[in-house]
């Protein structure tokens, strides 16, 4: 139909936004998306390896890890060189990749869940819980080794609270109509987290030698790492991955609108609960072992929605991968730039994603992809 005179025509969704024909393209874009991303994951895994107080050359990685593969060329590499390599930084980048996949994938996720472009993992309280597990033990004196099962906990904790507030809710949908929706999620998610960040705040203010401690680990920090952490995460992470990729088709279905979904035989409510039960879990092993790392899981899903598709058939899979790639950068950037001391890995993605969200006010391009 043509504009009237005086008037702009309305502008169109253009086919990388627009649900449906996102879907119908997902499978070819997948593999386009795929490569670059898959060749960044490894230069920044690269880079992250080589990089430190002890520079480490390309030849020496490669030397380094055809060691240990059978018929591959190499020499003898230094020892103190190996122990840097498998015991230093591949442990650090490695954990780095995994809780960076998960922030990103669990992002993607609950923004397509919740229909909200600026929802990140820590939407229904993951943070608060985790930071009030990780406080008790810090202001309790335990051990180390309990930080992350506590912060897993109140994690877990958190998450499980908001979802029962919020499904015993009743809503105002419109019209007269009455029923449970994702507004009474989000709301419990602002009141259990605040209710959360009250009671770590008080444990702070009365146990005052330990603040430094607890905002070290709230900004956070990899600096730690080791192979036990990553096996400790590793399974979660596997677990909620695998239940995100399964559903992308269905989450792509569920975005073009609940009737659609159920005419296909899909129950919304059913696959919701899914979705935030396997990104919670995967989010809060993550944050158990790394601390509270902001902005990723809104950076990387709005930049791969701008350069690629927004079929979550596409958008999943790739998140994680830039995700994994983007913290493996950010750590590499939170160990050099002050080095021989480390800016918190939070105060580097938060720097990040400030001028990201200037950009997205500013870009018409953007705002068309978060709408």
């Amino acid at each position: 139909m043509a504009a009237l005179p005086g008037t702009r025509p309305r502008a169109q969704r253009s086919d990388r936004t627009d649900p449906r024909t996102a879907v119908e393209l997902a499978p070819p874009r997948l593999v386009r998306a795929l490569i670059p991303a898959c060749l960044l994951l490894v230069a920044a895994a690269a880079l992250g390896v080589a990089v430190g107080s002890s520079h480490l050359s390309l030849l020496t990685l490669w030397h380094t890890v055809a060691g240990h593969i059978p018929l591959l060329p190499h020499r003898a590499v230094d020892p103190v060189d190996a122990a840097i390599f498998w015991q230093i930084r591949l442990p650090r980048v490695v954990l780095a990749a995994i809780v960076g996949a998960m922030l990103a994938g669990g992002g993607a996720t609950y923004q397509g869940v919740f229909r909200n472009p600026l929802a990140d993992p820590y939407l229904l309280g993951v943070a608060a819980g985790g930071g009030l597990g990780a406080t008790i033990v810090i202001v309790s004196g335990g051990p180390a080794g309990l930080l992350p099962v506590a912060a897993f906990t109140g994690a877990v904790l958190a998450v499980a609270l908001t979802y029962a507030l919020g499904r015993t809710a009743r809503w105002d949908t419109g019209g007269g109509t009455v029923g449970i929706g994702n507004t009474p999620i989000v709301l419990a998610g602002v009141a259990i987290a605040a209710l959360f960040t009250a009671a770590q705040t008080y444990l702070q203010q009365q146990h005052v030698t330990t603040i430094q401690t607890v905002y070290g680990w709230i900004l956070g920090q990899l600096t730690l790492a080791s192979w036990s952490d990553v096996t400790v995460v590793l399974p979660y992470v596997i677990v909620a991955a695998v239940v995100l990729l399964a559903c992308a088709r269905r989450l792509d279905v569920l975005r073009v609108g609940e009737e659609e979904a159920s005419t296909l035989g899909i129950d919304p409510a059913r696959l919701r609960l899914l979705l935030i039960a396997a990104a919670t879990l995967g989010t809060a092993a993550a944050v158990a072992v790394s601390g509270l790392i902001g902005f990723v899981g809104i950076i990387v899903p709005h930049t791969v929605r701008l350069t690629t598709s927004s079929s979550y058939r596409v958008l999943l899979p790739v998140s994680m991968i830039v995700g994994a790639a983007f913290l493996i950068l950010a750590d590499v950037a939170a160990r050099t730039l002050q080095a021989p001391a480390e800016i918190p890995l939070g105060v580097v993605t938060a720097t990040v994603g400030a001028p990201f969200f200037l950009f997205v006010l500013r870009s018409r391009r953007a705002r068309e992809a978060l709408s």
